[in-house]
C-alpha cells in the first residue's frame, strides 16, 4: 500500500506539473493573456467563467484545494491502476501507455465533450488544442504512477 500512496502522490504532481506547463504556462497565460482567453474566437460564456463570473474558479483565486485534490485524485488513479494494471503485458512502457489512455479517455476526452463543447460552446479547434494539453497531462501522470508501481523491490 505505501507504493500506492506513493505513486499516487507522484502522478498528482506529475498532472499538478504537467497543467502547470500547459494550460497555466501556454493556455491561459500567467497574466490571463493566454491564447485560450484571447482568441477572437473562444466563447464569451467561457472566457466570462474564467474571467468574470464571480466567484471565480478556485484555481484562479485560490488554487491550493485544486492543487491537495488533484494529489488525493492521483492516489485513486494509483489505486485503480493496481487493480487493472493485472491483466495488461508485462513494462513500464506498456502499462503506462495504456493508462494514460484509460485516464484520457475516461476523464479528459469526457471532460472536453461535456463542459467546453457542451456548456460553453467552446470552438472544435481549441478544444482539439486542450485535448494535447490534456494528452500530456495524462501521460505525465501515466508515467508517474506505473514507474513507481513497476519499480521492483532492491
Amino acid at each position: 500500500m505505501k507504493r500506492t500512496l506513493l505513486a499516487g502522490l507522484a502522478g498528482g504532481a506529475a498532472m499538478n506539473l504537467a497543467m502547470l506547463l500547459t494550460f497555466r504556462t501556454i493556455g491561459f497565460g500567467w497574466n490571463g493573456q493566454g491564447f485560450l482567453l484571447t482568441s477572437p474566437a473562444q466563447s464569451h460564456k467561457l472566457i466570462a467563467v474564467w474571467t468574470e463570473l464571480e466567484p471565480l474558479p478556485l484555481v484562479v483565486n485560490t488554487p491550493l484545494p485544486i492543487i491537495v485534490g488533484i494529489l488525493l485524485f492521483g492516489i485513486g488513479h494509483a489505486v485503480i491502476y493496481r487493480m487493472v494494471s493485472v491483466g495488461w503485458p508485462e513494462g513500464v512502457l506498456p502499462r503506462a501507455l495504456r493508462f494514460s489512455g484509460l485516464i484520457f479517455f475516461m476523464t479528459y476526452l469526457f471532460w472536453e465533450f461535456f463542459t467546453p463543447f457542451n456548456q460553453f460552446g467552446e470552438p472544435l479547434h481549441l478544444i482539439a488544442i486542450e485535448l494535447c494539453f490534456w494528452a500530456v497531462i495524462a501521460l505525465a501522470e501515466g508515467f508517474a504512477i506505473t514507474g513507481i508501481m513497476e519499480r521492483r523491490a532492491s
